[in-house]
C-alpha cells in the first residue's frame, strides 16, 4: 500500500452498505470534505436504526443524518448529479457492479456481514473492512475493529478483528434484553414507532401473528421497516433503557469511533 497525493475533495469513495455503521462512516467523510461518496445497497435494506441510516433513501428517495443528505441515484448520471449537488449517492446495487465503472480511490466494506462476501484488495488502491471476516494485508488493506472494548476502532494492518460474540453491546446494563428478535418466520408488522416510549411487557410488533414484546422499559430506538417478511431470530429492533428519544436521531458513540478510524485510515494513505 503506497501513499498518494490527492486532495480529499477529489477522492471517490464507495461504501458497501448504507446501514447504521456505513452511514456514520459516510457522514464522517462528508464532514471532512470528502464529498464523492457512493453507497451500494440491497433493494430491501434491513437497517434497525433507520433514523440514522442513509439506506432509507432506497425507499424514500432521500434521507438526512445529522444534517447531511443522501439521495437515491439509479444511474451513473444521477450519481454524478448528486455529487455535483453536494449530496451522498445511494444506489441499489447488491452485486456491486458499479465498482468497475467508478473505480474508487477508497472502498469500504461496511456490510457488517461477519464474513467476507467477496471484497478484494484489487478493487481499489485502499480497501478497508469493518469488523470480523476480513484479513488485513490479504483480502483488504486495513481492518477496523468493531467490537466494543479497549480496541474499538483500532486500525489493523495485519490479521483480523475479534470474532463476533453474538452478544449485543451493553446499554444501561442491558445486552440481549434490549434487542427485539423475530420469534418465527413470517410477516412482520410494527405496533410502535421509533422514538415511542415502551414498558416491559408491551407488544411492540407481531410476526405471523405472534407477539413481540418489550423485555425492558425504555425508548424504541430502532426498528426495521414494516410490513415485511422476516426469518426467525432476525433483529427487528432495539430498546434504549436510557429513555432519551433524542438518541434515536443521532449517531452512536460506537459508530462515531469506527467512522473516525476510517477517516484516519484514509489520511494515512491520501495526503492533502
Amino acid at each position: 500500500m503506497e501513499g498518494y497525493k490527492l486532495k480529499l475533495n477529489k477522492l471517490v469513495v464507495v461504501i458497501k452498505g448504507a446501514g447504521e455503521m456505513a452511514s456514520a462512516v459516510a457522514w464522517r467523510l462528508y464532514m471532512s470534505n470528502i464529498r464523492r461518496i457512493l453507497m451500494l445497497e440491497t433493494p430491501f435494506p434491513l437497517a434497525v436504526r433507520r433514523e440514522v441510516s442513509f439506506c432509507e433513501a432506497v425507499h424514500d428517495g432521500r434521507q438526512w443524518v445529522e444534517g447531511v443528505e443522501a439521495c437515491r441515484a439509479d444511474t451513473d448520471a444521477e450519481i454524478r448529479k448528486s455529487w455535483a449537488r453536494a449530496k451522498i449517492a445511494v444506489a441499489v446495487d447488491p452485486e456491486w457492479k458499479m465498482l468497475q465503472r467508478f473505480q474508487p480511490d477508497v472502498l469500504i466494506d461496511a456490510t457488517l456481514a461477519k464474513k467476507n462476501l467477496g471484497t478484494r484488495k484489487r478493487e481499489a488502491p485502499l480497501v478497508v473492512g469493518l469488523g470480523p471476516g476480513f484479513v488485513a494485508g490479504k483480502d483488504v488493506h486495513l481492518v477496523i475493529e468493531t467490537n466494543r472494548g479497549h480496541n474499538l476502532g483500532k486500525i489493523l494492518t495485519t490479521g483480523s478483528a475479534e470474532p463476533n460474540t453474538g452478544i449485543p453491546g451493553a446499554i444501561g446494563g442491558y445486552t440481549e434484553e434490549r434487542v427485539l428478535r423475530a420469534p418465527c418466520d413470517g410477516e412482520f408488522e410494527a405496533r410502535c414507532m421509533i422514538g415511542d416510549p415502551v414498558k416491559k411487557g408491551d407488544v411492540v410488533a407481531t410476526v405471523a401473528g405472534d407477539d413481540v414484546w418489550a423485555k425492558i422499559d425504555g425508548v424504541l430506538r430502532g426498528m426495521i421497516r414494516s410490513p415485511g417478511r422476516v426469518r426467525q431470530g432476525l433483529k427487528l429492533g432495539d430498546i434504549d433503557p436510557r429513555g432519551d428519544a433524542g438518541y434515536c436521531h443521532t449517531i452512536s458513540d460506537k459508530a462515531r469511533a469506527i467512522s473516525g478510524s476510517v477517516l484516519e485510515a484514509i489520511l494515512r494513505v491520501y495526503n492533502t
